[in-house]
């Protein structure tokens, strides 16, 4: 038996922690993996590993796992061969497509189509051969309302800026738990060393949620805010800075912030305390310490994208980072200029240039809300989904109402997921085709770089030979383009493979000749710990796409949207109110299917205040029924008094009880899906953007 050390990075959230994977080669040829620890000589990481990294292998060896075509005949499953199942799928969507219209086939792509470079260089070489406007992404139960900020005030919608969490004095945290998710739209491994370094530079941390989280546990100051009143704390906090004069002069270009001022000028922190549940002097005190940090920054993440003001909530935090002075500044908020640079190589976006057809919701980069995916299937007429095509994602138990979206996937003429397992939404699929897994195939970080806590850098190569018969996702996309173009008389251009594309950009970027790096995979192949490009300097000047070069703090859409802020209600007296949660182990389905990440205590309960389960007759442990507009969940409850009262949170991701699945473990958890109890009725109205935090819920026993 001969023992090797790799070196790559794990991608299976946003920290791309660096690994040292050991690997054994059997007598018999075959290479196991012996272990997987952090790797203290990687230059971003610096040796961080979370469970999900040690999963890899669990991935690798999981008898679920599929690993060929598979074609669903009645109930069962049977193999067929590449080529022809490349030929069935062309056939079948064509079909669809001259009977029903190029828009009657949609797509739908899951969170991971970011983490692997093929997925991200290769599937539009097929996808974009069907022509339709019926796509659709997690991106819509997401982060959407960053992107469209960026897009309204930048130009772009990668240009995002990120907190500049190793030099800030002061880091405002609302709707984020990142020593759960590990950075999010913040690439930031390691990260609760990161946030005790501020604190033992004598700075501070403040984390705004509704639950005491693992983050607001580490905290300086914890403040419970009302669920969906994240935008009316920020209202308070920018009218504050204004009304104090607590601002301070950009050296950006900006246009719009005496509108701006204007248009929040009845938003005072009195103003808005009842509708966030924060004391009107805590806001103005906020307001005040962090307008007085050396440097700040103010950081807002998932709560509150997925709230009926997401899009308000990352445009006040923009506009907070921008008046102190600490927007495209150190330790403030600064963009990432990364190797391959997306910004430069990639349009800015594009919003509402077309709007679903039942609803009206709004198109932005050439995707429709996912809300709108099961009616879109459902309600019958001209352009109605007749087809789907789901890659790396399982939309059943992650978009709002999955029990309604599972409806309608029964009723598809044609359906075709890429994917590795057959889940809550791939038991649907006439066919299944899965890639190699992520051991077995090299990667480079196209999107994650963009949202670094440095410019940093690495090529990842496989660990494991790719398995005879098995193909990488880049190689399915081609022969699902090349069938489909032969069957539809298209042109099709021709393609590389990923590593070329990937080293013609390194080549031309920003880190090119005139860099003391100069860029090639020939360079990332001699650094197998990773390259450090340095730390976040400001660049956004530089960068902006707006037609005239300048910020636009007071786009006229998010201006109007306004009005509908000031119409909303508070929450009715005794009204209790859902959240998502996170947990390190369980941030998304495909982690339950792994005995070292669903081990331990249990995490899938509802918890609850201890005085809102008194005032319902119910105790810690009881099996509750939780009930929404759209659907009734029964689960386990657990007092907690990290929790605010009048709100109760359920994780995501759970509920693999359904028939069909092939997912052993995971069948044999406890939990519900949250998402038999989110509403798809329930949106940021500006962006479309899932409001999946906020639920109205009552909770009895079961």
């Amino acid at each position: 038996m001969t023992k090797t050390l790799h070196y790559r990075a794990c991608h299976l959230c946003e920290a791309i922690c660096g690994l040292a994977i050991e690997t054994t080669r059997q007598d018999d040829a075959s290479t196991l993996i012996s272990s997987i620890k952090g790797d203290a000589q990687d230059t971003f990481s610096r040796g961080h590993i979370c469970p999900k990294a040690v999963a890899l292998q669990d991935i690798q060896n999981d008898p679920d796992r599929l690993r060929q075509p598979m074609q669903r005949v009645g109930t069962q499953w049977k193999p067929i061969e590449w080529q022809a199942a490349f030929e069935l799928v062309a056939e079948r969507l064509a079909d669809v497509q001259q009977r029903y219209g190029q828009n009657a086939v949609a797509v739908y792509q899951g969170n991971p189509s970011v983490h692997n470079y093929g997925l991200m260089t290769h599937s539009n070489y097929f996808l974009g051969l069907l022509k339709t406007r019926n796509r659709y992404s997690a991106t819509s139960v997401d982060q959407l309302p960053h992107h469209l900020t960026s897009y309204l005030m930048y130009g772009h919608g990668l240009l995002l800026p990120i907190p500049d969490i190793d030099h800030t004095d002061f880091m405002l945290i609302l709707g984020g738990n990142p020593l759960a998710s590990n950075g999010s739209i913040m690439t930031v491994p390691d990260v609760e060393k990161r946030l005790k370094a501020i604190q033992a530079r004598g700075g501070k941390v403040v984390v705004v949620d509704p639950r005491r989280s693992e983050t607001a546990a580490i905290a300086d100051q914890h403040l419970f805010i009302r669920p969906g009143g994240d935008a009316a704390l920020l209202f308070g906090l920018l009218h504050t800075l204004f009304a104090e004069g607590l601002t301070r002069e950009s050296h950006l270009a900006v246009d719009g912030l005496d509108a701006v001022r204007s248009a929040i000028a009845e938003m005072s922190a009195e103003a808005m305390s009842e509708r966030c549940g924060i004391p009107a002097g805590q806001i103005r005190q906020l307001a005040r310490d962090f307008a007085s940090a050396g440097s700040a920054v103010c950081y807002g993440r998932m709560g509150v994208s997925t709230q009926a003001f997401g899009t308000l909530c990352h445009w006040l935090v923009q506009l907070i980072n921008l008046v102190t002075g600490n927007l495209d500044r150190p330790g403030g908020a600064l963009c990432t200029q990364p190797a391959l640079d997306l910004v430069a190589s990639t349009s800015g976006g594009g919003f509402n240039r077309w709007q679903s057809r039942v609803s009206g919701l709004p198109e932005y980069g050439g995707e429709l809300p996912v809300s709108a995916l099961a009616e879109e299937m459902l309600i019958e007429g001209e352009g109605q989904i007749k087809a789907l095509i789901t890659v790396a994602g399982n939309p059943v138990l992650s978009t709002p109402n999955g029990r309604r979206l599972d409806e309608a996937l029964e009723g598809l003429d044609f359906m075709l997921s890429i994917d590795l397992y057959i889940n809550e939404t791939t038991r649907h699929a006439d066919l299944i085709l899965p890639s190699t897994s992520a051991l077995e195939n090299d990667h480079y970080d196209t999107t994650f770089n963009m949202f670094a806590v440095r410019n940093v850098t690495r090529f990842n190569r496989a660990i494991l030979a790719k398995p005879e018969g098995a193909l990488h996702d880049w190689e399915i996309f081609v022969g699902l383009a090349q069938a489909f173009a032969a069957r539809t008389g298209r042109e099709l251009k021709p393609t590389l493979p990923p590593a070329q594309i990937v080293d013609r950009g390194l080549r031309a970027g920003l880190y090119g000749d005139a860099s003391p790096h100069k860029l090639s995979l020939e360079t990332l192949y001699a650094h197998p710990h990773g390259l450090d490009l340095g730390a976040l300097q400001p660049n956004l000047a530089t960068r902006l796409k707006t037609a005239n070069q300048r910020v636009q703090a007071a786009p006229s859409v998010i201006l109007a949207d306004l009005a509908r802020f000031a119409q909303s209600s508070t929450p009715q007296a005794g009204e209790l109110l859902m959240i998502g949660r996170r947990h390190v182990r369980s941030n998304n389905s495909w982690m339950h299917n792994y005995h070292r990440l669903v081990k331990g205590k249990p995490r899938h309960q509802l918890l609850m205040h201890p005085a809102d389960l008194a005032a319902r007759g119910l105790s810690d442990g009881q099996r509750v029924r939780v009930t929404s507009r759209v659907g009734v969940i029964e689960v386990e409850v657990s007092s907690s008094a990290d929790m605010m009262p009048g709100v109760v949170s359920l994780p995501h991701g759970w509920g693999h009880e359904r028939a069909g699945v092939r997912l052993e473990i995971a069948k044999g958890q406890p939990g519900v899906s949250a998402n038999d109890l989110t509403d798809e009725r329930q949106l940021d109205a500006l962006s479309g953007n899932a409001a999946l935090n906020g639920v109205p819920v009552t909770v009895a026993a079961a």
